[in-house]
């Protein structure tokens, strides 16, 4: 079902979410208010893990946490028995003010600082993903100082074009992430690895891009990392444990996009995983994924309040929101596209189609470029789905506006799980020059 069609509406007539009158989540919050649905993370989290342990596979599931990085998901992610991967000491952090158990993190980024790799070594880590040839040397010193030996992966480029944004491809050639498969870098990194008593080399890990709802690409990356895998058993003597696929799974952000749960073929492809494994003689390595947006991104939607109502004759109606790219830059980055309600008429007629704009200093600063709603009038609430990842994750203070505040529904229920930045947050890291006094 469709995230904008599982909401429900109130005895006063409001858009129900989470079992939570969305009206009455923005008399208690205000607005922007980024609402998740703890019901739905959990539920997709039991998904993926079902999905994995039915297909008769073992390893783990990884929730993506920059898709969305907070101490009370964590929590919730750690109670339904996933692990997470983290990409910066940031996250890391978030992870132990959570008490999240260090051996189910795995740690990601292509330019790990010398302080993070510290961090993530005396924090202990299950699994750190070498990005870099110069990163080998670095967390090898790392560990001989923390007297630790230090399990590894290696992200590698499997050479693969999902069909999707070309700014969140991964894993082609020409790409920051990872070590190249067929222009002799993985192979060299892992001859690397080898050298160093202090690391030990336990997989292999790609990620082939994002938003993807295909199935093939998953499968062509199994063939490519298994004839990888067994090359370097035959020519190295080295025997991985596990491969990891990453994530990228898609979810539905408008009805263009494919209506299915994101676990549906975790199946197929721990299949195809083995059966290459068979045919090459190699044993059946663990099998592990990193779902982000797919875990949390349907889970979400953003509440506004409508400023203004601005009709250019002949050209579009601009329906600004007391929001924007702040809170959600997704759409200016990417060209992303989003579905929206209003709250307070969720069931009139959509009978126009609005732009709906932000309130921040650029012309670019749009949310939906064209929103099928009912006419709208200042202080009208709008409903943004599918906003649960990437949303909060990268948010900014841009012309000074504050971080909205986060609330955790559930049934009924809901708490506050970020509070909303106060413009004294805002100005505590200025500082003046000494002459300025």
């Amino acid at each position: 079902m469709k995230p904008w069609e599982k909401i429900s509406v109130s005895a006063a007539g409001n858009m129900v979410f989470g079992g939570c009158d969305c009206i009455e989540l923005v008399k208690e919050y205000g607005t922007p208010l980024y609402v998740l649905d703890e019901r739905v993370v959990r539920e997709v989290c039991r998904g993926f893990d079902s999905a994995l342990r039915g297909a008769g596979a073992q390893g783990r599931v990884y929730y993506a946490s920059k898709a969305l990085s907070t101490t009370a998901l964590y929590r919730i992610i750690e109670q339904e028995g996933l692990g997470i991967d983290v990409v910066s000491g940031g996250e890391l952090y978030t992870a132990q003010n959570a008490s999240f158990p260090g051996e189910r993190i795995v740690f990601h980024g292509n330019n790990k600082t010398p302080d993070e790799l510290r961090m993530a070594v005396e924090y202990g880590v299950g699994c750190i993903v070498i990005d870099s040839h110069e990163e080998i040397g670095t967390l090898a010193d790392i560990a001989r100082d923390c007297r630790k030996t230090v399990r590894v992966s290696l992200r590698v480029k499997p050479g693969i074009e999902a069909h999707t944004h070309e700014f969140v491809l991964t894993a082609i050639d020409d790409c920051k992430f990872g070590l190249g498969l067929y222009d002799g870098e993985a192979r060299l990194a892992v001859k690397e690895i080898l050298t160093r008593k202090e690391l030990k080399l336990i997989g292999l890990h790609c990620h082939i891009g994002s938003q993807i709802f295909e199935k093939e690409p998953f499968f062509i990356a199994a063939d490519r990392l298994t004839d990888f895998a067994l090359s370097i058993k035959k020519d190295l003597d080295t025997e991985i444990k596990e491969i990891s696929f990453g994530g990228g799974f898609g979810i539905m952000y408008t009805e263009k996009d494919a209506e299915a749960e994101p676990y549906e073929f975790i199946g197929e492809m721990v299949e195809a995983l083995y059966k290459n494994c068979d045919e090459k003689g190699l044993p059946h390595y663990d099998f592990c994924i990193e779902p982000g947006r797919a875990i949390v991104g349907e889970a979400g939607i953003t509440l506004y309040t409508v400023g203004t109502v601005k009709r250019v004759p002949g050209v579009r109606t601009y329906v600004s929101v007391d929001g924007g790219m702040g809170d959600n830059p997704r759409h200016m980055l990417y060209g992303s596209e989003y579905t929206a309600k209003l709250v307070n008429k969720p069931t009139a007629a959509a009978t126009e189609t609005l732009a709906i704009a932000g309130r921040y200093c650029e012309s670019g600063d749009i949310l939906i470029k064209e929103a099928k709603l009912p006419p709208c009038q200042a202080g009208d609430v709008l409903a943004v789905f599918s906003t649960g990842a990437y949303n909060y994750s990268m948010a900014s203070n841009y012309n000074r506006v504050p971080i909205p505040a986060m609330v955790l529904v559930n049934e009924g229920k809901h708490a506050q799980i970020v509070k909303r930045q106060s413009y004294e947050q805002l100005i505590e890291n200025d500082t003046m020059a000494p002459w300025q006094k």
